[in-house]
């Protein structure tokens, strides 16, 4: 908490709810599967940016628990595209010093995507400046009774004391573990939700709406984003007068 109190107005972990690759696709005429290929030639764009931007920590929610009920041709055609992605990025993220991490269930996602991803996963591993982190098969909720039954094994186990449980301890049981809590989230296409994305850990976060479709969200509208948050006061339940003093003295 102090260190996100004296820098206040920087974003080390910026997390983003791709949203609106159908409905982008669908307003051009075109088919939905084309609205999510524009949307996986955008990853590229955005996690350059953010390199640019000093962000070291980007996280991007690519699909979610829910998102298995929508149509089984729209679902395989995202795996294959997630396949091809990793396949091709596998290089550049090597090349750019990027480390790749997978957060959800992992282990439900088709075996030849979950080869490709934990091939990726341990190519990059060594890496420690730029950290690109997936949401796969991800949903909050779900990551919290992963949690909890995580941590109820550990308490049988002898190897948990439930009496000192804290944040600290718990948070060590979430899929986020090696993780910052995100400092602002970005949701694209004019949606206001949150949509069971990283509720726990996004508790002081500060969140970002942009009309645009994820396709069409561009370097210049990330930056917007990034310019909005560092004009916002973060208080962390103090009041905005003790931040003031507390920047002031380190100053």
């Amino acid at each position: 908490m102090s260190e996100a109190v004296s820098n206040p107005n920087i974003a080390r972990h910026v997390a983003i709810i791709m949203d609106g690759n159908g409905r982008w696709a669908q307003r051009l005429g075109k088919a939905r599967n084309q609205g999510h290929r524009e949307g996986v030639k955008n990853v590229e764009r955005i996690v350059d940016a953010a390199r640019q931007a000093q962000i070291p920590y980007l996280t991007l929610y690519a699909f979610s628990v829910e998102n298995w009920n929508r149509p089984k041709l729209e679902v395989e055609a995202l795996m294959r595209l997630l396949e091809s992605f990793l396949k091709k990025q596998r290089k550049q993220l090597i090349e750019k010093e990027i480390r790749l991490r997978a957060i959800g269930r992992i282990a439900e996602l088709p075996s030849r995507v979950r080869n490709v991803l934990e091939d990726t996963i341990a190519a990059t591993a060594h890496f420690d400046q730029w950290n690109l982190s997936l949401c796969l098969n991800y949903g909050s909720r779900t990551e919290v009774i992963d949690a909890v039954q995580a941590y109820a094994k550990a308490t049988i186990n002898g190897d948990e004391n439930p009496d000192k449980l804290d944040w600290t301890t718990f948070n060590h049981y979430l899929y986020t573990t090696e993780l910052p809590d995100p400092d602002l989230i970005i949701r694209t296409s004019g949606e206001t939700r949150i949509s069971n994305f990283l509720l726990l850990q996004s508790a002081y976060a500060e969140y970002y709406f942009s009309e645009k479709c994820w396709p069409e969200f561009s370097d210049d509208d990330f930056f917007a984003a990034l310019n909005h948050f560092a004009s916002r006061e973060r208080r962390f339940g103090l009041t905005g007068e003790q931040i003031r003093t507390t920047h002031t003295t380190e100053s």
